[in-house]
């Protein structure tokens, strides 16, 4: 699904997604309210929200992109927001990812970036745009204290789960936290799986900010 109130953003969209063999547009929506009507539509009776992935705009009227992306996360949880912005502004990014979205990503974004991206989000993997990750962990992340409930959660991490949680927070794939703990990618698979239990987190996004919140990693050089 793509949501946006340009018309022309939206077919360029459109035209971009749709012209991929796995990729298919469901519906156009012109904003967030636009975007939750068309939801309950497309749902299904056997649970099913109808939508993989919204490409979804932040400024828009009468709903904005960070409220409709909550509203996604509260009602449709297998449904992936990747969130899109002409504007490279922390605050945008972090409150999109604090409201549940699993990527956020400029509009000038190459196109295969963003075909990336929708593939990457749809796999339960984090997007994040390169220009805004060492800023957002450094201005935002950390001057935000998680819950005292998600912290206690975390105590209840294996050395190993911890280890792969690091390597998750650090920006490392499954293949390369493999090839570092000398295990194979199916093992990180099922320590990722864990990790989400125990901690009760939406998915890898969630992981790498409660990281930095928690101390567990600290922003490099």
């Amino acid at each position: 699904m793509i949501v946006d109130d340009q018309a022309l953003v939206r077919a360029g969209f459109s035209m971009l997604v749709g012209s991929q063999p796995d990729l298919t547009v469901v519906a156009e929506c012109v904003d967030g309210l636009d975007c939750v009507e068309a939801l309950e539509r497309l749902a299904r009776d056997d649970g099913d929200p109808g939508v993989d992935v919204i490409l979804m705009d932040v400024r828009m009227p009468r709903m904005d992109g960070i409220d409709t992306t909550r509203t996604v996360v509260e009602r449709y949880c297998a449904t992936k927001v990747l969130v899109l912005t002409t504007f490279d502004l922390d605050e945008y990014a972090f409150t999109a990812l604090r409201a549940g979205a699993s990527g956020f990503l400029l509009k000038d974004a190459p196109p295969e970036d963003l075909l990336g991206a929708i593939r990457t989000v749809h796999a339960g993997d984090a997007v994040i745009a390169p220009s805004t990750t060492k800023r957002l962990v450094e201005t935002y992340v950390r001057g935000v204290a998680a819950p005292q409930s998600l912290v206690d959660r975390t105590a209840s991490l294996t050395e190993r789960e911890r280890e792969v949680w690091v390597a998750i927070a650090q920006g490392l794939t499954n293949s390369e936290i493999a090839e570092a703990l000398f295990v194979s990618e199916t093992t990180v698979k099922t320590h990722v799986g864990h990790i989400l239990a125990k901690t009760g987190v939406r998915d890898r996004v969630a992981l790498v900010v409660l990281a930095y919140q928690t101390g567990a990693v600290s922003p490099g050089p």
